[in-house]
């Protein structure tokens, strides 16, 4: 449960030194990558925790650092400053705990891309702003296959088994009739947002649609292989921390 854990936080907000660290119930510090489970005990296997980095309609590009020790959330950095969207994500953004994206495989059924060295990302659709660091448990509905300069970067669409319409939304055809319209827009927010900063669009595999839930759960149990070969070491680590 969410309430298991809580996050401290080192330095300003909005400032390099800034870090956000998770805290278990013992106040022992964790690693919200490789320390909080991806299945929830609860919802028979098709329910898991969902870290946010970036709550809704905010604009700091926030991420899990893999390779610091214990990866605490800091800002992304670039050319030596701060990343910003150049506008906010209307969603509630973040990663699926141990999962990672292998870049020495390549996907057969997205343009053989290779993995992008990061967890797996989720785009979590609910109406609740959650905070940062928070562990939500999620259901997925959809994936999108993001091509990013040649990587592959899956996006799960996922809502919030608290959110009021949660029972309601179980596959794409429901995102589409309950949020009609939402799965389009992540799809061209993920499309355009490197734009502004003079970058070609990101592409999309598997038809430039949101596949459904069965093809999502698929992506989350291969990425979570991926992560068990990591930390048990069958695969080299490379700079990221275990």
């Amino acid at each position: 449960q969410s309430s298991d854990y809580q996050v401290r936080e080192q330095g300003e907000a909005q400032s390099m030194g800034y870090r956000a660290f998770l805290l278990g119930a013992n106040g022992k510090t964790l690693s919200p990558w490789h320390d909080v489970p991806l299945k929830s005990p609860l919802g028979g296997g098709e329910i898991f925790h969902f870290v946010v980095e970036i709550p809704k309609e905010s604009s700091a590009k926030m991420e899990v650092a893999t390779d610091e020790p214990f990866t605490p959330i800091k800002q992304d950095i670039k050319k030596g400053k701060l990343r910003f969207y150049p506008y906010n994500i209307r969603w509630n953004y973040g990663l699926l705990p141990q999962t990672w994206e292998d870049p020495n495989h390549a996907n057969p059924e997205v343009e053989g891309a290779l993995g992008d060295n990061d967890p797996v990302d989720v785009v979590e659709i609910g109406e609740r702003r959650a905070g940062l660091g928070e562990i939500l448990r999620v259901k997925p509905v959809a994936v999108l296959a993001m091509i990013d300069e040649g990587e592959l970067d899956w996006k799960v669409i996922a809502i919030s088994v608290d959110d009021p319409k949660a029972a309601l939304v179980n596959d794409e055809s429901d995102v589409e009739y309950y949020f009609p319209g939402t799965l389009t827009e992540i799809r061209d927010w993920f499309r355009d947002y490197k734009v502004p900063d003079g970058k070609p669009q990101n592409r999309f595999g598997l038809g430039n649609k949101a596949a459904g839930k069965d093809y999502a759960l698929k992506v989350i149990q291969e990425t979570h292989q991926a992560w068990v070969k990591l930390v048990t070491r069958s695969v080299p680590a490379g700079d990221l921390s275990l």
